[in-house]
């Protein structure tokens, strides 16, 4: 149901989550305002609220086909500009140090760098002649009725000081301003509880820099090559071809270990990956620009669904309500899957805040439990380990290694880590036969 004429929504944040919030919002209201504290423009460079947009940047199987229901044609024009594309279960993938066997899943893989893939989006939105951005904004806080029981709008201040703060009343505001975001705060001002919050501290780094190989053959066709970090191999990396006929390659670190950003020492750090692919590729390419490092401490998922009271005509999604973990490349893929719940409660009139929490949590939920499961298969990081994680951590041990010699056991695990497919496909008693035959099958093969 389409919000009343001249009925206005705010969105804080204009990375992937607050634009496809945005998206959404322009279908029912008259006016979609989207406040961003950075100059954004038509940029497809990396900018300051995104620390990790000069990093390899992963979208989602599922999130690639949401882009494409919200924006039809989007893959296709994506092709059409020359941005590499690929089959999810036909990448070089390493698990344990060992490459899975191929598989084709029928997903596509756009390899995009994440400010091209965002400008992309943007371009989209802005497209929509009732959608606005604010640029170069600060978010100052919310403005609420006398008892607090409904936000009315936010305050906000530009960046060049010479005008004061203003006020931008709104029938809803989103909050998508990242895992920075102030809610926790603001909901004590207004008077209600603060979210209880879960940590798993991994302490991840990301080292990365771009490339332009002197001979791209070199790949052998490959759109990356990624050695991922485990328990047993804990440095790992990520190569991907881009646009430009580069490739960008990103080295991850754990529980303090961090890569050197300077060329000789990143290098010297390839060598030391579970596997020498990367290394071999890149070892006498031409460095393009200096290396950067990010620091990821912990992922935090903040529990808004357990609050029984929450302020009408305010929302929160996309990291401000859970930020996971980015080497499992899930972040963007939950925004985009939350953009679709609140498609669907926008549909139904005026969105209940707390019934929307509590939808997005049932989203969150599966990939949180993915990736913090496989985190805690690291003994320092804290955490409850339960039976069933026990359990589950043995099984996909297993799977992984069955995947070394069986491809349909690499295609079923990468369609569920895309979030195409329900969990429920890799306990089929097809794949539980698969896993059980494939492992003993691997472990011959590593014997002999």
């Amino acid at each position: 149901m389409a919000g009343p004429s001249g009925a206005r929504a705010v969105v804080l944040g204009g990375s992937m989550a607050g634009l496809l919030a945005a998206r959404v919002l322009a279908d029912s209201y008259g006016e979609v305002v989207v406040v961003e504290r950075d100059d954004i423009g038509v940029s497809a460079t990396a900018r300051r609220g995104v620390p990790q947009g000069r990093h390899v940047h992963g979208l989602l199987a599922r999130g690639q086909q949401i882009l494409d229901e919200l924006f039809p044609g989007f893959t296709d024009d994506a092709v059409a500009a020359g941005i590499p594309t690929g089959d999810l279960g036909e990448l070089r993938w390493f698990f344990n140090g060992r490459r899975l066997s191929p598989g084709t899943t029928g997903l596509v893989c756009v390899s995009a760098t994440r400010p091209l893939l965002e400008s992309r989006v943007r371009a989209r939105v802005a497209a929509h002649t009732n959608v606005t951005f604010l640029e170069r904004h600060d978010i100052v806080g919310l403005v609420a009725d006398e008892d607090g029981a409904r936000v009315t709008g936010v305050r906000v201040q530009g960046h060049d000081g010479s005008t004061p703060q203003r006020t931008i009343t709104a029938d809803l505001v989103v909050d998508a301003t990242g895992r920075a975001s102030r809610t926790p705060v603001w909901l004590e001002e207004l008077g209600y509880e603060r979210p209880r919050e879960e940590h798993i501290r991994i302490d991840l780094s990301y080292t990365t820099r771009v490339f332009r190989l002197r001979d791209p053959s070199v790949l052998g066709g490959d759109l990356s090559i990624n050695p991922v970090t485990s328990p047993s191999h804990r440095r790992g990396a990520f190569l991907s071809r881009i646009e430009d006929g580069l490739v960008v390659v990103s080295l991850t670190g754990v529980l303090g270990d961090s890569a050197p950003a300077d060329l000789d020492g990143f290098l010297e750090w390839t060598r030391t990956l579970p596997v020498t692919d990367i290394h071999d590729v890149i070892h006498d390419a031409e460095p393009v620009g200096e290396g950067s490092v990010l620091r990821y401490p912990a992922s935090v998922r903040r529990r808004f669904e357990e609050l029984s009271r929450f302020p009408g005509g305010y929302l929160v999604l996309g990291d401000a309500a859970c930020s996971f973990n980015p080497v499992y490349g899930q972040g963007m893929t939950v925004s985009a899957l939350e953009s679709l719940v609140l498609r669907d409660h926008l549909a139904r009139g005026e969105v209940d805040p707390l019934a929307f929490l509590r939808d997005i949590a049932q989203v969150i939920e599966m990939p949180w439990q993915f990736s913090a499961g496989a985190d805690l298969g690291y003994a320092e990081v804290e955490g409850v380990r339960t039976p069933e994680w026990e359990q589950s951590g043995m099984y996909m041990a297993k799977l992984h290694t069955a995947a070394v010699v069986d491809g349909e056991v690499t295609a079923t695990f990468m369609r569920v880590a895309g979030l195409v497919d329900s969990p429920a496909a890799l306990m089929s008693p097809e794949m539980l036969e698969r896993v059980e035959q494939g492992f003993l099958r691997a472990q011959a093969t590593a014997a002999a």
